[in-house]
């Protein structure tokens, strides 16, 4: 029978910690996952790579004790079960809206008689021993909560059988829930935006189900298991790559400025 390390890691009453894939390449994915990351997640939606792209990435994390996810760019039955056959042990199902489009992301997530599934794990076969209809006990459905109407019906796409947990995607739901009057972005300070996301994780909780949130910065992220969540993705490759390569650069301008300056040449 196959075994998710993550829903082992939530048993333990252990909180994970996500990193993020938007870059195609399998060696990229290889760095990130062997950096002690719980969980990683491949970025089908918004990250510049495809289904070609994805599985090389996938085989590359397996030596590694991270479980691997998938955002799929849409609730649409094709990419979902491709991308559990390829290996995925959970799925992140973006702009769900209300209990119905729950149900149906969910049922693609399964074998019958739970789901819609069609049974063909081509690679989740050869890499996870023992995947077969048992893995519908194993693989994780996270429902995207990042609009008006999704924040409206958040009690009842929580409640949805199936549906093991709601992820915020906090850019799209500040577009979505203040009119176009706050910004998008990561980790954002907004009261109302702040207490939506708070909501959010104890309507998951009170519902017996998990809670993501989407960070840019490891002390918000930490600060959000405190308010109850259960994983948090802190940041992601692309970004970290540009703020260490630009804090690389400024430093070496700041050490050559300070050399060149007259001050520094004089003697003491």
């Amino acid at each position: 029978m196959v075994e998710n390390r993550l829903r082992k890691l939530w048993e333990a009453g252990r909180p994970a910690v996500n990193g993020w894939l938007s870059i195609g390449s399998p060696f990229t994915a290889e760095i990130m996952a062997g950096q002690g990351y719980d969980t990683i997640t491949i970025d089908l939606q918004h990250g510049a790579l495809d289904y070609a792209a994805m599985l090389p990435m996938l085989q590359a994390m397996r030596a590694l004790p991270v479980t691997p996810i998938v955002r799929v760019p849409w609730r649409e039955p094709g990419i979902v079960m491709k991308a559990l056959d390829a290996g995925a042990m959970g799925i992140i199902c973006p702009m769900i809206n209300n209990a119905e489009e729950a149900a149906e992301f969910a049922s693609f997530m399964r074998y019958p008689p739970k789901g819609t599934r069609s049974f063909g794990p081509t690679r989740a076969a050869f890499a996870h021993p023992g995947y077969g209809v048992s893995a519908n006990d194993a693989v994780l459905a996270l429902a995207m909560i990042e609009t008006k109407e999704g924040l409206q019906n958040v009690e009842a796409i929580a409640a949805t059988p199936g549906i093991d947990g709601l992820y915020v995607g906090p850019a799209d739901l500040a577009l979505g829930t203040s009119d176009g009057a706050l910004v998008p972005g990561f980790d954002p300070e907004d009261e109302g935006l702040v207490e939506s996301i708070r909501r959010i994780a104890a309507v998951a909780r009170a519902n017996g189900k998990r809670a993501g949130l989407h960070c840019g910065s490891p002390d918000y992220a930490a600060q959000a298991i405190g308010w109850g969540f259960d994983l948090t993705t802190v940041s992601g490759d692309s970004r970290l790559l540009a703020l260490a390569a630009a804090a690389s650069v400024q430093r070496w301008r700041d050490l050559v400025d300070r050399a060149a300056t007259p001050a520094a040449n004089e003697p003491g």
